[in-house]
């Protein structure tokens, strides 16, 4: 495969920049009649600014690198393309699978096929999502009567493929989406094993809310010549979300979610916590507290998680606690609030979650509680961000000490920033020190296991000199008595109850009962 070409790319980008006065509509884009009326059946009208930048070099057939945050249409800009291909080029008989879509969560994954059916609802295409959790039996039924597009997530994908019950000798097209999760999640060994398994010669995509370096490395190894597209610049928020931060201490986290959700004007809430447990505990507080809540996170069921979405797009579940990883994939346009009730420890993730509000043009309100060990995230959101989030004290539970110090004031803490050489030479000294006693009791450590059990670490030599010469006398001849001690710890080791020697070492077992002497025949 062949590196990106960044020149390529910037010269795409720039007229891709132009292109946005021209393509407003569907209709400026050479989709067959099926999929506008599709289009026009979800009351699409004009085009996002990843739309309009993707599906016109989609449709020529070339490899794509997308950059755009959340809810800005990115499942529609490779969709749609992807569709009109299949359907200008029909094969006969039994479908094949010759599109291949690859998601890190479930949520995401069935997000996906629901576009996918509502997309091509005037096409004689078939689709299926695969993805954990759940039975697998439903998912080979449908593999054995054929579909033409799969949407997968990783572990379940190789976990059929493995079983013979997929083939990718006749896939197309290939979408790696959330490629910045997927490799917060560990996926990349996965990743790498699809891509092992793909014929050469396909279209290319890969999506990503963030373009690190990691992204870049990785769609330099499967992309031709990608064209770059990228709506707004790298990790930046939605403008018109308003971002607060409330200092609070930990205990009274709970106590001032409490408190503003008894606001009417939050209609549909989505609270994130750091971990599973904790979206738990949130849950059950909001519970007591009378409110309609439900979690979602990787410990529940696939039944479960469904459950919650459907319930919290309409409406009988007002709040929505829910993990990172478990948040990819909620696609619902009216949430009026998002709130960080624990700061991600990777200020990316601050960018993804509050992107779950301010969807499909609307405003949308973000909150961020703040204890004194999360001072840290903030200043690394903010340094993100390029803007301070809007500080709201009147509030009960304030909490001064949470506030993090003027970035003056910790460097004069630091002693303006000179480092303590004395002090960095006595911690050296301490490393020296301790690696050099380690390595000498490594070496007590290794002549200990060589003394036989039952010698003292004073006087080891003197008493195996002693049993060297006792034992010759008994033999008669020095070799002999050699032959005679080697023979001894044999047997004292079987008695043991060791297994036979091999190559390792083993520490002999400990004795419960009365000690016993080497057997003898």
């Amino acid at each position: 495969m062949l590196l990106l070409a960044p020149c390529l790319s910037v010269r795409w980008h720039t007229s891709l920049l132009d292109w946005r006065t021209h393509l407003k509509s569907f209709d400026s884009v050479d989709l067959i009649e099926p999929i506008q009326r599709a289009v026009a059946a979800q009351n699409y009208e004009t085009m996002t600014p990843i739309q309009a930048q993707a599906i016109p070099p989609l449709l020529e057939g070339r490899d794509v690198l997308g950059c755009a945050q959340t809810g800005t249409g990115k499942t529609a800009a490779f969709l749609l393309p992807i569709l009109n291909h299949m359907a200008t080029d029909p094969i006969q008989g039994k479908p094949v699978i010759r599109g291949l879509v690859l998601t890190p969560t479930r949520e995401l994954a069935s997000q996906i096929g629901d576009n996918f059916e509502s997309y091509a609802q005037f096409l004689k295409l078939r689709h299926l999502v695969v993805f954990g959790g759940v039975s697998q039996h439903k998912q080979v039924t449908a593999l054995r009567r054929g579909v033409d597009m799969l949407v997968a997530t990783p572990g379940r994908l190789l976990d059929l493929h493995g079983q013979g019950h997929i083939n990718f000798d006749d896939v197309e097209f290939f979408v790696l989406d959330e490629a910045d999760r997927m490799l917060d999640m560990g996926f990349i060994r996965d990743i790498r094993k699809v891509l092992a398994v793909l014929p050469d010669d396909r279209q290319n995509l890969l999506f990503s809310a963030t373009m690190p370096d990691s992204i870049v490395k990785l769609a330099s190894g499967f992309l031709h010549k990608p064209v770059r597209v990228e709506v707004d610049p790298q990790s930046t928020t939605v403008e018109r979300i308003e971002q607060q931060v409330m200092f609070v201490e930990k205990s009274n986290k709970k106590r001032l979610l409490r408190e503003l959700l008894r606001d009417p004007d939050i209609e549909s809430a989505i609270v994130f916590t750091r971990t599973k447990h904790g979206a738990n505990r949130v849950v059950k507080d909001l519970t007591k507290g009378g409110v309609e809540s439900a979690a979602i996170h990787g410990n529940k069921s696939q039944g479960a998680r469904e459950r919650a979405l459907a319930g919290f797009k309409k409406g009988t579940i007002r709040v929505l606690v829910a993990t990172d990883i478990a948040s990819r994939g909620i696609d619902v346009d009216g949430v009026s609030h998002v709130f960080n009730y624990d700061l991600p420890n990777i200020s990316e993730s601050y960018v993804h979650r509050i992107g779950r509000t301010g969807r499909a043009g609307r405003e949308g309100i973000a909150i961020a509680f703040c204890d004194e060990s999360e001072t840290a995230y903030l200043r690394d959101i903010q340094k993100l961000t390029g803007r301070p989030l809007d500080v709201v004290s009147d509030h009960e539970w304030h909490y001064p000490a949470a506030i993090p110090a003027p970035e003056q004031a910790r460097r004069q803490r630091r002693g303006g920033g000179a480092k303590d050489t004395s002090s960095a030479d006595r911690s050296s000294e301490r490393k020296t020190d301790s690696a050099q006693g380690g390595r000498e009791g490594g070496e007590g450590r290794r002549r200990r296991r060589r003394r036989r059990p039952g010698q003292g670490s004073g006087q080891g030599r003197t008493q195996q000199g002693q049993g060297k010469q006792g034992q010759g006398k008994q033999g008669g001849a020095s070799n002999e008595g050699s032959k005679s001690k080697q023979g001894q710890q044999g047997q004292q080791s079987s008695g043991d109850g060791d297994r036979p020697k091999s190559g390792r070492r083993r520490r002999p077992r400990r004795r419960r009962g009365p000690a016993q002497g080497p057997s003898t025949q």
